[in-house]
């Protein structure tokens, strides 16, 4: 009766991890696939949902006015990088964001905020957290250049390793894992866990280089290491600052996995490295 106990709430939380997370990859694969339409709207919704998952954290240090106005400036960012790297408007485009930016600094000035930089501070430190990640992962899919044109295979290959490199590491580590990683950090992660996330991450890498003829399969394997290693240190700074928050999850959104940031910490830490690791290998 006790193992009964002790068990059913560990398998209760594993099949709503489950659940939850089959259709997360439904809306994700059906997204990238659809159309390039359908995968920009994907992006919003998690550039704008994460961004105010982020901001709720520091409800404490920003005010409701900034953070909707910080929300407006990213998804203004976002949406003028998508219009760039499509071609279907030019470098100038970009250029709306500077009003945008420098309204905030004027919308402190009548907000009469105890501490308004420290409004600032958040409101921006959560656009380089998010929505620059996502800048990046847009241009990722809209590689080379010179064409504009959407390559959802390259986007599905990229989302296909990182989930296997997070759930080797789950399982890997959770029946394997004995030597901790990171313990002041992140207790419950373990060598074994990291080390099986990169070996399940390398072997999608190679059946995507199978499967999806966009890169050879050196530069396939390249990102799948670049995402596992950044993916990593990422979602110890992201366990950093709930620890020094006082939380577990960064949200609720998603049960079984926590919020936003907890399920895309591996993508947002990521995408700017793999990005430059693509123009380096001559893949723009």
């Amino acid at each position: 009766m006790v193992i009964g106990s002790v068990q059913t709430p560990r398998m209760a939380n594993l099949t709503q991890r489950v659940i939850t997370g089959t259709i997360l990859v439904i809306i994700i694969v059906t997204s990238i696939m659809w159309n390039p339409y359908s995968f920009i709207i994907l992006l919003l919704a998690i550039d704008l949902l994460g961004l105010l998952e982020f901001y709720s954290l520091f409800d404490s240090y920003t005010s409701s006015p900034g953070n909707i106005a910080g929300a407006i400036l990213s998804l203004s960012i976002l949406a003028t990088v998508i219009l760039l790297t499509s071609h279907l408007s030019d470098w100038r485009v970009l250029l709306i964001n500077i009003p945008f930016a420098f309204g905030l600094f004027i919308l402190e000035l009548y907000l009469k905020a105890r501490y308004p930089f420290h409004n600032l501070a958040f409101i921006f430190l959560g656009i380089i957290c998010i929505t620059a990640p996502l800048c990046f992962f847009t241009a990722i899919a809209f590689l080379p250049f010179r064409t504009g044109n959407y390559h959802h295979r390259l986007v599905l290959g990229y989302f296909f390793i990182l989930w296997a490199g997070d759930t080797g590491a789950y399982f890997i580590g959770k029946y394997f894992g004995k030597r901790k990683l990171f313990e002041r950090i992140s207790p419950k992660k373990t060598w074994a866990g990291s080390l099986g996330g990169t070996a399940c991450a390398l072997l999608v890498a190679c059946l995507n280089f199978y499967f999806f003829s966009t890169m050879n399969a050196m530069d396939w394997m390249g990102m799948a290491l670049i995402i596992v290693v950044a993916g990593t240190f990422g979602d110890l700074v992201k366990s950093l600052m709930k620890r020094s928050l006082g939380l577990k999850d960064s949200g609720t959104i998603l049960p079984g996995h926590g919020g936003m940031l907890d399920r895309f910490d591996t993508l947002l830490s990521s995408a700017p490295f793999v990005f430059c690791y693509l123009i380096l290998s001559g893949n723009a």
